[in-house]
């Protein structure tokens, strides 16, 4: 027996500059109305509260980057507290996108950037820093999110601050919104909380919830939502390769 179709589905990102998107393609084939819609995003906090925590960058030999959002905040940020970081200073970043957003800010020097063999490994990088004990690390990061490098240098003993530079703003939606979707993609662990920020007594039932990541599935599961297809996978190593697995088998 067939199961119910699928005609509306949100994808809770911005709308893919490209027209070569798979998305656009998943939407030709499959006859499905995308939405696109963050739920949530990523601002600076104000000077007052960034002075409030007391620390002073220049303290620290090191800075641990994990986003472009985030390196665009800090540098932002220091750049109105008139604040200059020395040439001496190394950057640990998450990728090479992120490494390369740098030169935006600096004169990048190589020898005082460093990344993990496998881009965008928060387990290597974090392997990387440990090996530096001696240096001192500052990490910017966003208020209420733990930062897992963080945690792991607090609790070894690393001379090291968070450094809180940025603020999860959720979007404003109603439950009708919601209610209007077969299915909803979540990218985020922050995509979930925003869903219960606004509908506080959402119910899932009948509706269709997909991810990307372990830790969104992980936030999903614990809101108890049934996960209905994620990624990555063996079979589908994005979400747009798991979703169009996830259609086919739904109208086969």
């Amino acid at each position: 027996m067939q199961k119910e179709e699928i005609k509306s589905i949100l994808v809770s990102q911005p709308e893919p500059s490209s027209p070569r998107s798979p998305y656009f393609q998943i939407a030709k084939d499959y006859g499905v109305e995308l939405v696109f819609r963050p739920l949530f995003s990523i601002a600076p906090i104000g000077l007052r509260p960034l002075r409030d925590q007391k620390i002073d960058p220049l303290a620290f030999s090191s800075v641990v980057l994990t986003s472009r959002t985030i390196t665009d905040h800090f540098f932002t940020q220091l750049k109105e507290q008139r604040i200059e970081l020395p040439a001496t200073m190394k950057y640990y970043c998450i990728s090479e996108v992120v490494a390369g957003y740098l030169q935006k800010y600096i004169q990048v020097r190589k020898r005082r950037v460093y990344l993990p063999v496998t881009n965008g490994s928060h387990d290597e990088l974090l392997d990387l820093i440990l090996k530096k004990k001696k240096e001192s690390f500052l990490i910017p990061g966003i208020e209420g999110q733990r930062d897992s490098i963080a945690s792991a240098l607090e609790e070894k003993g690393f001379t090291m601050a968070r450094y809180v530079v940025s603020k999860t703003v959720y979007a404003d939606f109603d439950a009708d919104f919601v209610k209007g979707f077969d299915l909803i993609l979540f990218f985020s662990p922050n995509g979930v909380h925003s869903l219960f920020h606004n509908v506080p007594d959402y119910v899932q039932g009948a509706q269709l919830v997909g991810c990307l990541g372990e830790g969104t599935k992980n936030a999903l599961t614990e809101a108890g939502l049934r996960v209905d297809l994620s990624a990555p996978s063996p079979e589908a190593p994005s979400i747009t390769a798991a979703l169009e697995l996830f259609l086919k088998a739904r109208t086969a």
